[in-house]
């Protein structure tokens, strides 16, 4: 437990290269954890009967608390696919290239705030572009007072959310005092917070004409015809806020924490923009994804036996992809602590199960698409129109933050200079398809 709090990557390609592509671990609070780090077998969990591979089950161990149990990440089978053909346009396509304006506005903002010459914090800023960015997408909020007061709801909430998610046995313990109840306290005022805007868009009468993800979900309904209740509502959108900015955010932060650690792939990259070329920015995120994936795992929990790389599981277990160990394989990633944006330009460049920073197969993240065009805009601005530097040569170590896998310093930068000629910003058209 502690080397992998210390070492999350380091821990898990260890523990692979000593004990194969199937190995298990034990964590307090939770069995015993079986964990696969093969494509073949990540394939098989990720293609394998929804019926025997829960992925919500699992899910609910360390989620169920801040999420809710309606929320699509902790729901199965045909709920989960129900559910989820009812998010998934809203994350796509179209829909997502709408808001490419507002991720760059919001990226502007945010790096006017920079002063030249004071080392600072990235990830707050990039957290604060995401968590704008997902407030205007799920409910539509325009106004700076209602956006001003959500930022600190959501941050709050984040805040005490995550030693319950990261300490299982912390929930319902000491009283008055302790975590827990912090935790129940700030929960009940954003669900009073969400219960007002859910009352105040089902009285618009023009709620109908939106196109933001909670007037979508006002307008769902169930098979028998019968609308989301308000629980359903809130989970949902709760999920889609978590889910939507801290791990883009996290993400964006390692990006420029690899890439001014890395001058080679920053000049090349910042070339790429200026002659108008997208290749080189989608394979230095996908990069970013491989050698510091946001989560470690996603797994699988198993209502029947399963025999997984030789071994019989038995029902109940848990079974985890380590990510960490799956993108630091030599044999999939040849020097894979090397941050090579190249790797990903090649003829053989990694297929789906080599690759899974968004997992895979019916419970791939409904927000991949969104996440990497959102990437795609707030990196060409930052690198066409910053100079940054580290402020220290070491890498940044891993730190869990929630679910996520963060800087451990913030990925700390200071601005040299301004560039006063941006380059053109990659175009919506190009957003990755799902």
């Amino acid at each position: 437990m502690i080397r992998e709090a210390r070492d999350p990557i380091g821990n898990m390609v260890r523990l692979h290269r000593r004990y194969g592509d199937v190995f298990s671990l034990r964590f307090p609070g939770f069995d015993p954890l079986v964990f696969v780090a093969e494509p073949s077998l990540v394939k098989q969990l990720f293609t394998g009967d929804p019926k025997v591979l829960h992925a919500g089950e699992a899910n609910a161990t360390v989620l169920e608390p801040p999420l809710g149990p309606n929320s699509v990440l902790i729901l199965d089978e045909d709920a989960h696919l129900r559910r989820r053909r009812l998010l998934l346009p809203r994350f796509h396509g179209e829909a997502i290239r709408r808001y490419g304006e507002v991720i760059r506005e919001a990226t502007l903002r945010q790096m006017e705030t920079w002063r030249v010459g004071e080392p600072f914090r990235l990830r707050p800023h990039t957290e604060a572009i995401t968590l704008e960015v997902i407030l205007r997408a799920v409910f539509g909020i325009e106004e700076e007072a209602r956006l001003a007061r959500a930022r600190e709801l959501v941050g709050r909430f984040a805040r005490v959310s995550h030693p319950i998610i990261l300490f299982p046995m912390l929930r319902g313990r000491f009283g008055r005092f302790g975590p827990w109840a912090r935790f129940v306290a700030v929960k009940r005022e954003l669900d009073a917070w969400i219960a007002e805007e859910v009352a105040a868009r089902r009285a618009d009468p023009r709620a109908e004409e939106r196109d933001d993800v909670l007037s979508l979900l006002l307008q769902a309904r169930h098979e028998d015809g019968s609308p989301l209740g308000d629980d359903e509502l809130r989970d949902e959108l709760v999920t889609v806020i978590g889910a939507g900015h801290e791990t883009t955010a996290t993400a964006l932060a390692w990006a420029i924490e690899r890439l001014v650690r890395n001058p080679r792939v920053l000049e090349k990259l910042r070339a790429s923009l200026a002659a108008g070329e997208d290749d080189y920015l989608d394979a230095t995120i996908k990069e970013t994804l491989r050698s510091r994936p946001v989560i470690s795992g996603v797994a699988r929990k198993l209502t029947e036996p399963l025999e997984i790389g030789g071994y019989e599981v038995p029902a109940g277990t848990i079974v985890d992809v380590a990510i960490t160990a799956l993108h630091h394989r030599e044999d999939l990633y040849p020097d894979p602590f090397a941050f090579r944006p190249e790797r990903f330009l090649a003829d053989d460049a990694p297929d789906g199960y080599s690759w899974v920073p968004f997992g895979g197969g019916v419970r791939r993240c409904i927000g991949a698409s969104f996440a990497q065009y959102e990437m795609r805009i707030v990196l060409s601005e930052i690198v066409t129109r910053c100079e940054l530097e580290a402020t220290d040569p070491r890498p940044e170590p891993l730190r869990a933050r929630n679910i996520t896998l963060a800087p451990g310093r913030g990925a700390q930068v200071v601005l040299t200079r301004r560039r006063a000629s941006p380059a053109p910003a990659p175009s919506p058209a190009g957003a990755p398809a799902r």
